[in-house]
């Protein structure tokens, strides 16, 4: 018996460690935007890549790519590794060449390019000849991503349009979100697995003893002085009689 409950105490701590662990799971999840979108985690930021329909002509101006963040901004790079998964990642949702809009404005102030978010470009990967002369107004200068280099390209904030879109926002600045449903269903077959385990050796454990049982720590004793069952029974016969 001593065995048996050993196995139920183990279990009882498997089927805790399992149901925080997924717990842990759940909240780390809700860290991207639960707006009915796809976002893509990776070092610590979310991304969504808008989609378009297969097989049409996409262009979506430098105005009309921020609305479609809804609230986020457009996608920004500070690092060559981001640059790289923006670019291995692009052919997971496009076909061909796209050309991506980058989060960054002329600050006029600084007479410089800079991220949404006022930070700095600590990291940059302009095409060649980025530095020559430009019939570009600064104040009307973006910056495109093409997807087949992962060079950046300055363009026309006003002119010109482009067919990709990416917004991103920071796993700690995101939306709160609710638990996604695949994960609680795991919560919910995690306890069940482990009841069913308890239930298989409970059974193998009746089965090699067959007298024992669950309840045998659980002995009756009548209480001292308390007459026993078979005096109890004659009490009324002798009545009768």
């Amino acid at each position: 018996m001593e065995s048996f409950s050993s196995h139920r105490a183990s279990l009882s701590t498997i089927s805790v460690f399992v149901v925080l662990l997924v717990n842990l799971r759940l909240s780390s999840a809700g860290d991207c935007p639960a707006d009915g979108r796809t976002w893509v985690l990776s070092a610590g930021s979310c991304y969504h890549f808008v989609h378009g329909e297969e097989d049409k002509l996409k262009s979506y101006s430098f105005e009309g790519a921020q609305s479609f963040c809804q609230g986020f901004e457009l996608v920004t790079i500070q690092s060559k590794e981001e640059n790289d998964f923006i670019l291995n990642y692009s052919p997971e949702v496009w076909k061909g060449n796209t050309n991506v809009w980058l989060g960054m404005y002329y600050d006029t102030n600084s007479d410089e390019l800079k991220w949404f978010g006022e930070q700095a470009l600590s990291y940059t990967n302009w095409e060649s000849g980025s530095d020559a002369p430009s019939d570009l107004v600064p104040v009307e200068t973006c910056v495109a991503l093409h997807s087949s280099t992962g060079k950046w390209e300055k363009v026309s904030c006003v002119d010109e349009v482009e067919n990709g879109v990416i917004c991103e926002t920071s796993q700690s600045e995101s939306c709160p979100t609710e638990p996604s449903v695949v994960l609680s269903v795991l919560v919910v077959l995690s306890v069940v697995a482990v009841m069913a385990i308890s239930t298989v050796i409970w059974f193998l454990h009746q089965k090699r003893n067959p007298g024992s049982s669950v309840f045998t720590p659980f002995e009756y004793h009548p209480a001292m002085g308390a007459a026993s069952g078979d005096r109890a029974a004659l009490v009324p016969a002798e009545d009768t009689a």
